[in-house]
């Protein structure tokens, strides 16, 4: 296999680590440069170049993309944050390496919560009932949420505040479905096909996936719905639907994420390596491998990287810094 690089973005994040540790773990011969919005975190190890960048929405992100991808011969870039997703789908024609990201249409239908659902509705997709507060009716759903329309994880939600009004459009009114939450990564290939998904049920802990296990009690329905969902919209690589199953088994979708999603680590580990998918099609221009789907439950912990004999943080750049972790 020829010598690649590869440009990974939001290293400071659960998905940006868990790419990081998956583009290692294929064994391909790829020099690994991360980027993130401050100085130093803990994905800086798994990198053998690190920098920092400015947030996606600043006029001077583009040009310090290609600065790095100019100095650094990036042959790829994967953003691992929804800004970003869109933001360099914006871009993509002035970029100087090639990006996985879906068209600029979908990208920003899914950066958007509240136009996720106009354009589920439109194409009579399935997705939780959702209002903006100015149009919300008082007493229209027992229970809901609200959060803002372009959050990430659990930040800024609230559920059934007394106010609603006191929200601006900024913020969306979902109802509240109560079941059993699944989240589904599935991949897109270049052929606009599904290649494969996998559905982990699991509980969250601020926001994110904290213990899962593969269920596939629902593949029949949810492949449906992914299909249906693929057919209007142009996904480019591994994307990420979130549902909840009512009681009755109702599959209610109430969330897309149109990027690789925060349990890449685990999933890839349960036969669904959509990291090996992507570098697979789009930097080695091969078949991606066949998902293998097997049993299994994870849960995360925390973990310490150590940096002997260097009490500045700030001077520690990437994984040539002397390190162990415990």
């Amino acid at each position: 296999m020829e010598n690649k690089t590869v440009l990974v973005t939001g290293i400071g994040g659960n998905v940006g680590q868990g790419i990081l540790r998956n583009i290692k773990k294929t064994g391909f011969p790829i020099k690994i440069i991360g980027c993130n919005v401050t100085d130093f975190s803990a994905g800086n190890h798994l990198c053998d170049v690190f920098y920092k960048v400015p947030y996606a929405m600043d006029e001077d992100y583009l040009s310090t993309i290609n600065y790095i991808v100019e100095q650094e011969k990036v042959d790829l870039v994967i953003p691992s944050t929804d800004y970003e997703v869109y933001y360099l789908s914006l871009y993509q024609k002035d970029l100087k390496a090639n990006v996985v990201v879906s068209n600029l249409e979908t990208s920003k239908n899914y950066l958007d919560k509240y136009l996720t659902f106009l354009h589920h509705k439109k194409n009579d997709l399935p997705f939780a009932e959702t209002y903006l507060p100015s149009d919300y009716q008082e007493g229209v759903f027992k229970d809901y949420i609200v959060k803002p329309r372009e959050g990430r994880g659990s930040r800024g939600i609230h559920i059934n505040p007394t106010d609603i009004k006191s929200f601006d459009d900024s913020y969306m009114v979902q109802e509240l479905v109560i079941g059993k939450e699944i989240t589904t990564a599935f991949y897109v290939s270049r052929n606009k096909a599904l290649h494969g998904f996998i559905n982990l049920e699991r509980k969250l802990e601020n926001g994110a996936t904290n213990e899962c296990f593969v269920n596939r009690a629902y593949d029949e329905q949810l492949q449906i719905i992914l299909e249906k969902i693929i057919s209007c919209n142009e996904f480019v690589g591994s994307a990420n639907l979130q549902s909840i199953v009512r009681e009755n088994g109702e599959i209610v979708p109430f969330e897309i994420n149109c990027r690789i999603s925060g349990t890449n680590s685990i999933r890839s580990n349960f036969g669904f390596e959509d990291v090996r998918y992507t570098l697979e099609e789009h930097l080695y221009q091969s078949s991606p491998s066949i998902p293998n789907i097997i049993e299994g439950s994870a849960i995360r912990i925390m973990m310490d990287v150590i940096y002997p004999k260097n009490n500045n943080i700030n001077e520690l750049k990437d994984s040539s810094s002397e390190h162990y972790i415990f």
